[in-house]
């Protein structure tokens, strides 16, 4: 046990308003995770962010030109800011709109009516000092430290908190916008890398300067991050799919040597994704991956490494396999949130397993696309290490707050498992690629993606989601032998759980269908031997 919760505690992601499913949920829950009326009249489209960092007192100011679509009457519109960031002023077409702060959200009331169907922008003017991050990435907020030589090393980890932790924005993720051009200004002796395109750079002549970066497609909040420090660039191309992907690496002036060796793992994961998930969702944007004063995230087209460029997740296997330590996990893991989370995003945090337990899922296809089949079912099969059973894998809807840290790895085998009963690694890979086709650049719930599964596979396996998902509880497979009778049945399951099982009999592989009824089959052996691709439990009953 004591292994177990050590592994876990790697992976757990702190987000700022995460309670038990028991708990009381407050108006601010509401505020933070729900689409309220204030938000759900109008669209988000485009930030355009100007901030600027102080290195002198650690604060940020700055303005958000936020534009929108919309959608149906309103005039009172919510903007998302923590403390103790401020707002100074909202201004639309030149003229200052009244609002009032309510925790962590701002209620603004619009001056001029809204037309249904119309665009309009907001410049939202922010200051502040923004909550300091304290374990970062889970524990979010700003990080402000300096790399070996002194120099300040300024970045953002976000994801749980929410990126109203630094600028004002609709703090959903059902609502992405479409495009962001992001300026950061910071002092002219450092560089600052953020998602997308370097446009251009702009020196103030006051001892700052001004990276303007452009990212041309749909982008959560959370991922939208500046980096800022003494980085230099190495690039390359990959020639995928789609095209030539532009490659950019930007990490601090002493890791270069250690980075350029390292950094060779990029274009065998990119092969690999883009053979089991379809081409590289951001070909517009080029992939980054940038060194960070922290583990690592999944900032899109800009992805956080902090791994300390050794292979594992900071030099373990997290299988305790062996083959976890053949790569490089942050490499590989946060690349893969890509294409879920970042291509495939999930509208309420509840739903975040669509993001975890489909990345880690990649992590086994990668070890299989390198080493074989069968080492990739034993990397994921020794994940389980790392299920807790705490509580659900799917959180509570509309108060922010997410499932299990669960939703990695009993995700991930919950997906293994799925693939062993379709027996068919041509339509399994159809699927990842459809899917990630299907739900391009959307946000969609666990039901959506549920369904479509069941749909594009032709396989029931709705009591197996609401069984992996939705309770803490393992199947278990009951049996009893006599006389080359197996007797077996399901124990510890939802009703009418429904899953075929793969046994062993003899070096012969057959496949029994149990129920909660007592079924028979022929069987020589005299135990019971499953196939341990499928993640359930078994148990002999006299």
């Amino acid at each position: 046990m004591e292994k177990k919760i050590l592994i876990f505690c790697f992976f757990f992601i702190y987000a700022g308003t995460l309670k038990s499913q028991e708990d009381f949920y407050t108006h601010a829950d509401t505020l933070r995770g729900s689409n309220t009326d204030e938000r759900a009249w109008w669209d988000v489209v485009h930030y355009d962010i100007h901030a600027s960092f102080y290195v002198g007192d650690s604060s940020v100011s700055g303005c958000n030109v936020i534009t929108y679509r919309v959608e149906k009457p309103g005039y009172l519109l919510q903007l998302d800011l923590r403390e103790p960031m401020l707002i100074d002023s909202v201004v639309q077409n030149t003229k200052r709109c009244n609002w009032k702060r309510d925790g962590q959200a701002f209620v603004v009331t619009l001056a001029a009516p809204q037309l249904i169907g119309t665009f309009y922008t907001l410049q939202v003017y922010f200051r502040g000092k923004p909550q300091v991050a304290k374990l970062p990435p889970w524990d979010g907020g700003l990080v402000w430290t300096h790399d070996s030589k002194d120099n300040s090393w300024i970045s953002i980890a976000c994801q749980g908190i929410g990126a109203s932790v630094w600028y004002p924005c609709k703090d959903q993720q059902y609502d992405e916008i479409d495009s962001a051009s992001i300026h950061i200004t910071a002092p002219e002796n450092l560089v600052s890398v953020s998602n997308g395109r370097l446009r251009n750079k702009s020196t103030n002549g006051n001892g700052t300067a001004t990276y303007n970066w452009v990212v041309k497609n749909p982008i959560n909040n959370y991922n939208i991050i500046p980096y800022i420090g003494k980085y230099v660039n190495f690039k390359d191309t990959f020639m995928g799919e789609a095209g030539i992907l532009d490659l950019d690496f930007w990490v601090l002036e002493e890791s270069l040597t250690k980075a350029r060796q390292q950094f060779t793992q990029v274009k065998p994961m990119l092969r690999c994704f883009e053979k089991w998930f379809g081409p590289y969702p951001f070909y517009g944007d080029g992939y980054k991956l940038v060194e960070a004063p922290y583990l690592g995230m999944e900032h899109q087209s800009a992805v956080a490494y902090g791994n300390k460029f050794e292979n594992g997740y900071k030099g373990r296997d997290l299988s305790l396999t062996g083959w976890g330590l053949k790569w490089d996990f942050i490499i590989i893991h946060e690349s893969g949130h890509e294409w879920f989370a970042n291509n495939i995003t999930a509208k309420d945090v509840a739903d975040n397993w669509i993001h975890e337990g489909f990345t880690t899922y990649s992590e086994n296809l990668y070890t299989e696309f390198l080493f074989g089949k069968e080492a990739g079912s034993e990397y994921v099969i020794g994940t389980r290490n790392a299920v807790l059973n705490d509580k659900p894998v799917i959180g509570v809807y509309g108060v922010n707050v997410e499932g299990s840290g669960d939703m990695y790895y009993k995700g991930a085998n919950m997906l293994h498992t799925i693939r062993y009963i379709v027996n068919n690694d041509s339509l399994w890979m159809a699927l990842l690629r459809d899917m990630n086709k299907t739900f391009w650049h959307q946000t969609v719930t666990s039901r959506q993606v549920e369904e479509y599964m069941i749909s594009y596979l032709k396989v029931d396996l709705q009591k197996m989601f609401d069984q992996y998902l939705r309770t803490t509880k393992i199947p278990v497979l009951e049996y009893k032998i006599s006389k080359n009778t197996l007797h077996y049945r399901w124990a510890n399951c939802v009703e009418g759980f429904y899953m075929p099982v793969d046994l062993i009999d003899r070096k012969a592989t057959i496949r029994i269908y149990p129920s909660e009824e007592w079924k028979t089959s022929e069987y020589k052996s005299s135990e019971l031997k499953v196939a341990p691709d499928f993640y359930i439990k078994i148990k002999k009953v006299s």
